[in-house]
């Protein structure tokens, strides 16, 4: 069964996710951790679980996202996983990080890309791989169906939905991946969003604004 450890982090109040099982295997999905600090809490809980980093994945490759991005992969020396059409939106966060008080942006590269329908082990355990575009180009969810646990970055929020007003971002594309992608899921998933509480499918179909 998975095991769900949150964080929030940076200016942006980010939601950075530690996933793991008995064998203690975990990934690692958006780090936002940008201060010492931040550094320090992931790491101590990383360490005092006793836990096995085996891959880093980016839902999605907006700066809030993948500030720890370098951290984890020299900490852990694993490989960072994203879709590749998030490759130059990684390349342009170093570029804009100042802009939002990042001064100290250290940039990552991908070392391998997902497409929808992968599974992603985690211990015993499987996410498959949503492709949901829309607030970036290539935003990708993680989707475990037998612990019915949605990673949905920012595409859908408790009571809200990713913006789309940055560049890569469309409306219709969006709406498309929620109503066709997200919304075909079992009404008991659970959806852990980027920003924000965690909320599930059901309520979101019956509840959610911008989806009436």
């Amino acid at each position: 069964m998975l095991q769900i450890q949150s964080f929030v982090f940076n200016a942006l109040q980010e939601n950075t996710y530690v996933l793991f099982d008995e064998t203690k295997d975990c990934v690692i999905i958006d780090p936002g951790c940008y201060d010492g600090d931040e550094k320090t809490q992931l790491l101590e809980f990383i360490r005092g679980k006793d836990l096995n980093v085996t891959r880093l994945l980016n839902t999605h490759c907006h700066v809030d996202h993948v500030l720890g991005n370098n951290f984890v992969k020299q900490t852990f020396g694993v490989k960072l996983s994203i879709h590749a059409l998030e490759i130059p939106v990684l390349k342009a966060a170093g570029v804009y990080s100042p802009s939002y008080g990042f001064y100290q942006f250290q940039e990552s590269y991908a070392d391998d890309f997902l497409v929808e329908g992968d599974k992603v082990s985690v211990g015993k355990q499987a996410l498959t791989v949503i492709f949901v575009p829309g607030h970036s180009p290539g935003h990708i969810a993680f989707f475990s169906e037998e612990d019915s646990i949605l990673i949905s970055g920012d595409v859908l929020f408790r009571n809200s939905i990713g913006r789309t007003d940055l560049p890569g971002g469309n409306f219709k594309t969006l709406m498309a991946s929620i109503r066709e992608k997200l919304f075909t899921l079992p009404d008991n998933v659970h959806v852990y969003a980027g920003h924000g509480p965690a909320t599930s499918i059901g309520f979101e179909k019956l509840t959610n604004p911008f989806m009436q």
